[in-house]
């Protein structure tokens, strides 16, 4: 049909008819293709670290009810235990600890047993840290290590010791990262360790994508998980704060640290989200989607506050969080 018909037809908005046509298509094949899955599921080997408790622990239960062949990775016996108990026969788990590479390495030698010619579908990167966080003043140098250890080498340090299994089976690699990897919100090694896990990712994904394997990075807002817990964060700030100078508390002032807790404590009743299987339920679609996301933004405050925040001018962010923090009593 010739175009000026069209134009005839439609009058004067004949584009806007046009591109809403093109717009709502798009949605519509988005949607249908985001909603195929692969096959032959109950044939797959997926393994998940950080599994104790948690995102890790549901996601292993939950890819344990849909037929998957699930290997565990948790840090003590009692998780491990516990997580046997309400699973089937075809979970199995094994005693790890990221920081350790030796751990890593009897982990991937007892999954390659366990997965036979088939290679391993899906490596999930779950395990974590957020202790310390709190002032970037107030913190050491092994402050920093502690959490890095966990959250990027454990990271890097699994994904490449099981990358041969997972590029056998043309699978997936699933790294937990954090909308503080997007938005760095408080000091210490978390926002740090998450902007790395975003980086290796993105480089990871452009570098083996050839080989068939997918990976994709998961970024949940603030839940309702051990890492948010109020007690041990509070604990932690007065650990660092007895541990600051004379000097350096007085700039502060007595009064801050108080304050301090009291923003956490407002912070984490008002966004924490209790629902982790909105977490979870990315992770699944990750492993199961005949073509998954390169990025998973789960729960509202990420999609709603954090995710549009990191695309805002970094004055924006400085302004909105020295708004929200309390200041220093000797502030110039």
């Amino acid at each position: 049909m010739d175009m000026q018909i069209v134009y005839d037809l439609l009058g004067e908005n004949a584009w806007v008819y046009i591109a809403t046509t093109f717009v709502v298509l798009w949605i519509v094949v988005w949607l249908y293709r985001d909603s195929l899955e692969i096959e032959h599921m109950t044939e797959k080997y997926v393994f998940v670290t950080g599994c104790d408790t948690g995102f890790g622990n549901l996601l292993c239960k939950k890819l344990d009810s849909r037929g998957f062949h699930v290997l565990a990775g948790c840090l003590t016996e009692k998780g491990a235990d516990d997580l046997k108990r309400v699973a089937g026969p075809n979970l199995k788990t094994v005693l790890l600890d990221v920081t350790s590479q030796d751990s890593i390495q009897k982990a991937m030698e007892w999954a390659k047993k366990e997965v036979g010619d088939k290679g391993l579908w899906g490596l999930v990167n779950n395990a974590g840290r957020s202790l310390p966080m709190g002032p970037s003043e107030w913190m050491k140098v092994e402050d920093f290590h502690s959490t890095l250890k966990v959250n990027i080498n454990g990271v890097i340090s699994m994904t490449m010791t099981f990358l041969p299994l997972v590029k056998k089976a043309h699978g997936r690699i699933v790294n937990v990262s954090s909308v503080l990897g997007r938005v760095a919100a408080n000091g210490g090694g978390y926002c740090i360790s998450k902007f790395a896990v975003e980086s290796f990712s993105d480089c990871l994904r452009r570098d083996i994508n050839y080989f068939g394997i997918k990976v994709c990075i998961i970024e949940p807002g603030f839940f309702k998980t051990g890492v948010t817990n109020l007690d041990p964060i509070e604990r932690e700030l007065h650990r660092l704060w007895n541990q600051l100078s004379p000097e350096v508390q007085a700039s502060y002032g007595d009064k801050y640290l108080d304050k301090y807790i009291k923003v956490q404590r407002l912070i984490m009743n008002a966004v924490c989200d209790s629902d982790l299987t909105k977490v979870t339920g990315c992770m699944e679609h990750a492993l199961t989607a005949a073509h998954p996301r390169s990025r998973y933004s789960a729960g509202w405050d990420a999609k709603l506050i954090w995710i549009p925040l990191s695309y805002m001018p970094s004055w924006v962010v400085d302004v909105g969080l020295k708004l929200v923090l309390p200041r220093p009593s000797k502030s110039v």
